[in-house]
């Protein structure tokens, strides 16, 4: 198949300091061409990918005094360019947050989009109201429940390499938290937990563009020779990270499409420690690769029991589920699921 990835522009294909969605089109980019798949990428200057590159300028990331409209203004001229070749592909899977449905419309039988964020709010609502024959992977079957029906092609969980992260012993002795220093994510839980089991803590990741205050009023006092916070973790460092950790703690406060540093934290041995919400339940097997929890309380205690968990199992069970050739497969199959609608349709 010849198929266009189309890239969130703020960052490049695969970010450096950063998880998430420009990581799992970097992931399905090359694993698709690994299959032997004709893979386009339109993302950011300084993407590295197996696929064709094609840049469309500095990242928003990159831009300095950068307007706020800048990342929207970025994308309209990206999806003008994709529109002028879209005949030349059979698929056209679009990361980006809005826009492409209006601008790639006369292709809509080619088109699929994967949200990476949640999709229960008023806007993906009012859009899918409209938008009724634009297809969706979801990301979780927790998504997909907030999807009408009729948008949802499949739902396809996200997947490393197998080689990225390897098997860890844990033996640094503290608890981990690693993701966007932000209310939603709920860092403060991550303190207050280990604190209770009398474990050190150490926390990576970004502080959270659009809500920085949250880290210096709230998480910012609560630092300490016991509460250490590391900075940003680029993709070299996870390893150290989180394979040393005893656990890791994600109590998340929002409706989680994903949450990839459990199955990051996983492919290490490292067992989760997830507060019950969003995608938590499909990800972590309850007694296998972590706990599931619903207060401070339960956490403290899951925190212990997780320790003694099989960290080969917990290695194992990562590699069941969410390896990337499970990804590669999801997605191959929703393709074909789509261009086969669209044959059946031209009759």
């Amino acid at each position: 198949m010849r198929i266009a990835q189309i890239s969130p522009l703020i960052f490049p294909v695969p970010p450096r300091d950063h998880g998430g969605t420009e990581r799992v089109i970097c992931d399905l980019s090359n694993g698709l061409v690994a299959r032997g798949h004709d893979v386009t990428l339109f993302a950011a200057e300084g993407s590295r990918t197996l696929a064709k590159l094609k840049s469309q300028g500095p990242s928003v990331a990159s831009e300095q005094n950068a307007p706020p409209s800048l990342p929207s203004a970025k994308e309209c001229v990206m999806l003008d360019r994709v529109a002028a070749c879209a005949d030349n592909f059979d698929i056209i899977h679009c990361h980006t947050e809005l826009y492409h449905a209006a601008v790639l419309r006369p292709w809509a039988h080619k088109l699929v989009m994967t949200i990476h964020w949640r999709a229960d709010e008023q806007d993906r609502q009012l859009y899918f109201d409209h938008f009724d024959d634009l297809k969706v992977v979801a990301i979780s079957a927790a998504q997909a429940a907030s999807l009408p029906a009729r948008n949802c092609l499949d739902v396809v969980h996200h997947g490393i390499p197998s080689d990225q992260l390897v098997l860890d012993d844990g033996s640094g002795g503290y608890c981990a938290f690693l993701g966007r220093l932000t209310d939603q994510k709920r860092p403060d839980r991550a303190i207050d937990i280990a604190k209770r089991v009398g474990m050190p803590i150490l926390l990576g990741g970004t502080i959270d563009v659009g809500n920085p205050d949250y880290y210096f009023t709230e998480i910012e006092p609560l630092l300490n020779d016991h509460s250490k916070y590391v900075g940003p973790v680029t993709q070299e460092q996870k390893q150290g990270f989180l394979g040393k950790a005893s656990v890791l703690l994600f109590p998340i406060d929002w409706p989680e499409p994903f949450g990839l540093v459990m199955i990051e934290a996983m492919a290490c041995g490292t067992p989760v420690v997830a507060w019950r919400n969003g995608s938590v339940e499909e990800i972590i097997e309850d007694g296998v690769s972590g706990f599931i929890v619903s207060s401070l309380a339960e956490a403290a205690k899951a925190v212990a029991r997780a320790r003694t968990l099989d960290r080969a199992r917990v290695r194992a069970a990562f590699e069941r589920r969410f390896a990337q050739e499970h990804m590669v497969d999801g997605y191959l199959k929703a393709y074909r699921a789509l261009l086969g609608a669209s044959r059946t349709r031209d009759g």
